[in-house]
């Protein structure tokens, strides 16, 4: 298994704030927030790793290289409007199996991401697997709602009061990649959107419950996070 990473976003709201550093080097509890990605995919066992980042941004590529030697990068230098324009950005770098997508934004234990990847090897019949989290303190949270056997039934506002919210981490078979065309026709602007595409175009895409993940979109999260860290990861 690969994994995929996006690190394109331009963190808006935390330049805004002041904060100058590329969003994924923007520190928590003293570690930057894509070694807190990176830390998951190494317990996880995985080795190859493709990320995007944007093209204004500088020191990510050096510092992912420097601190973790044991991972083999390929990166891709590239702004794109959207989540879902970076990870079909990342396509061609990607094989014929299944790979573990990530962003930055998301702080939590390097266990929580090990275990949801390697509890997502036994859905062979996923075209992905989504990790869920009862932890809701985003702006816009994607809702998601299981049938008793794990598979999504309904995401977005129609999965509303399910009490799952998506956490940020995939795995994803590259079939989903057929779709990309799609994609573009209709004028999608946000992987939420690619998603619910899949979802309603028959796909089989399933969610398992991971531990808390904190999402850090605004300053104010920064401070939440740095708790949660520092805290040992409790919920």
């Amino acid at each position: 298994m690969q994994a995929a990473i996006i690190a394109a976003g331009l963190g808006e709201r935390l330049v805004a704030a002041g904060i100058s550093r590329p969003k994924p080097l923007v520190e928590v509890a003293g570690q930057a927030l894509i070694d807190y990605v990176l830390a998951g995919v190494s317990a996880a066992g995985i080795a190859e790793v493709a990320c995007i980042v944007n093209e204004m941004s500088t020191g990510i590529e050096d510092h992912c290289r420097r601190r973790w030697p044991g991972l083999r990068f390929a990166f891709v230098r590239r702004t794109t409007p959207s989540s879902m324009e970076s990870l079909f950005t990342l396509a061609p770098l990607l094989g014929p199996s299944r790979f573990l997508l990530l962003t930055v934004d998301g702080v939590c234990s390097s266990i929580t991401i090990r275990d949801f990847a390697v509890g997502a090897t036994d859905r062979t019949e996923a075209d992905a697997v989504l990790a869920l989290s009862t932890f809701v303190d985003d702006e816009k949270p994607l809702w998601a709602r299981l049938d008793p056997d794990g598979r999504l039934s309904a995401l977005g506002p129609e999965a509303s009061g399910s009490g799952l919210v998506t956490a940020g981490f995939y795995v994803f078979d590259p079939v989903i990649f057929r779709e990309i065309d799609t994609a573009r026709q209709r004028g999608f602007t946000a992987l939420r959107q690619f998603l619910g595409h899949l979802l309603t175009s028959g796909y089989r895409l399933y969610g398992t419950r991971v531990g808390k993940t904190v999402d850090v979109d605004r300053p104010e999260d920064l401070a939440v996070a740095e708790v949660f860290v520092r805290g040992g990861y409790r919920a």
